[in-house]
């Protein structure tokens, strides 16, 4: 889960990371007091969940309250990058001396975190990290160990840091490797990280990401005002937020990521790439998804009935597909018992009611007994997800 740069900032904050001083606002009126609390210039920052805002114009700087108001009101008025502004940041002006790099995060090559540090920061680092002699340091962190003051007080060298600065810098280093430990953060960015005239080491801007599977136990986030959330480029509808609460009802398996469609057909699906091979081949035989949706991971019989439930309580849904590859890692008799009780819940009659069954995997004789005793079209793994797709919508129309 990506955080938005002043989320981001919450956290940095909580673990000793020197942020400016600033406040989110969602309001011309609220971003005017802003302006006149901190005194002097100020600098207005969109909050979407995407870079590039500052070539875009997402960020502007403001000479008093007055012109704060102005550039706040035209920002939430329109959007940056495709995406419509609901919140900025206005935050201090700094008087800027040096710009540089400091992040964290995971290589997938090493499976280890790794620091990157650089003398560049800003726009554009990306790119520039690539070229050779860019001058990045790289530390990869050993996780029994962690970043050692003398590996930290390295990195701060690395950025030019010296006498009183390299204490600061170091600190930094150090805290932001606690961050991703604390927060289950699977990046964590300050992009730049500033000097000061007065010779003082701010985050100006942070990313955050959280790993989506530790969300369950990072409780602490919601005290600070961050909740769990997907990023679609728009707020989640009802139905969204309500498939996303099933999901952290329990750690086990993945049942309750949610896409909302204007359809007709429920869909329960899964297996990798395989979820997305149903949800087209429901389109191709002419049938509209009320929903996308993946299970696995061996959900519990809880989470899928609640899921089930949700998905009928869709108005216009008039079919339902429980369709997946072959599962290993999910018992299927499982998932036959949540989808009946979510259908005997809403006081749906299996035997009456266009359903089709096709997940094949761990326990699926089981699974099929069960579903044999209340009426339910089952298909077993001789037979296509594509079969079974046409099936269920042809079904509906009859």
């Amino acid at each position: 889960m990506r955080l938005y740069e002043y989320e981001g900032k919450i956290l940095a904050q909580k673990v000793g990371i020197p942020i400016p001083a600033g406040k989110m606002v969602d309001s011309p009126e609220a971003a005017r007091e802003v302006a006149r609390d901190l005194k002097g210039e100020v600098v207005i920052k969109a909050q979407i969940l995407l870079g590039g805002r500052g070539k875009a114009g997402g960020v502007k700087f403001a000479r008093d309250p007055e012109e704060a108001e102005r550039l706040t009101r035209e920002m939430l008025a329109g959007k940056i990058r495709d995406r419509k502004v609901e919140k900025v940041l206005v935050e201090k002006k700094l008087e800027i001396i040096e710009e540089m790099y400091l992040g964290i995060t995971i290589d997938e090559i090493k499976k280890r975190m790794i620091l990157l540090a650089g003398r560049t920061g800003g726009v554009e680092v990306e790119a520039i990290a690539q070229k050779p002699g860019a001058g990045f340091a790289r530390f990869h962190v050993d996780p029994f160990i962690g970043v050692p003051g003398f590996r930290a007080k390295e990195l701060a060298k690395h950025l030019g840091a010296a006498d009183k600065g390299l204490g600061a810098l170091s600190n930094i280093v150090s805290r932001l490797y606690g961050l991703t430990q604390k927060f289950d953060a699977s990046v964590a960015e300050i992009n730049p990280l500033v000097k000061t005239k007065n010779g003082s080491y701010l985050a100006a801007d942070c990313r955050v990401e959280i790993d989506d599977d530790a969300l369950f136990r990072q409780k602490e986030l919601e005290s600070f005002g961050i909740f769990p959330r997907e990023e679609r480029g728009r707020e989640p509808t009802e139905l969204e937020r309500k498939g996303a609460e099933i999901d952290r009802v329990d750690h086990r398996g993945v049942a309750g990521r949610v896409v909302e469609f204007e359809g007709d057909t429920g869909l329960i699906i899964g297996g990798g790439g395989a979820s997305l091979t149903v949800f087209d081949a429901i389109l191709k035989y002419g049938g509209k998804p009320a929903n996308y949706c993946e299970i696995g991971g061996n959900p519990t019989v809880k989470k899928v009935q609640l899921l089930t439930e949700l998905i009928l309580s869709k108005p216009g849904v008039k079919r339902l597909a429980v369709i997946t590859n072959v599962l290993s890692n999910t018992r299927v008799d499982l998932v036959a018992r949540g989808v009946i009780k979510g259908m005997l819940n809403r006081g749906i009659d299996p035997k009456k009611f266009p359903v089709v069954f096709r997940v094949p995997g761990a326990w699926e004789d089981e699974g099929f007994k069960i579903l044999n005793k209340y009426g339910i079209k089952y298909f077993e793994r001789a037979h296509t997800m594509d079969e079974a797709a046409k099936y269920v919508v042809e079904m509906g129309k009859s």
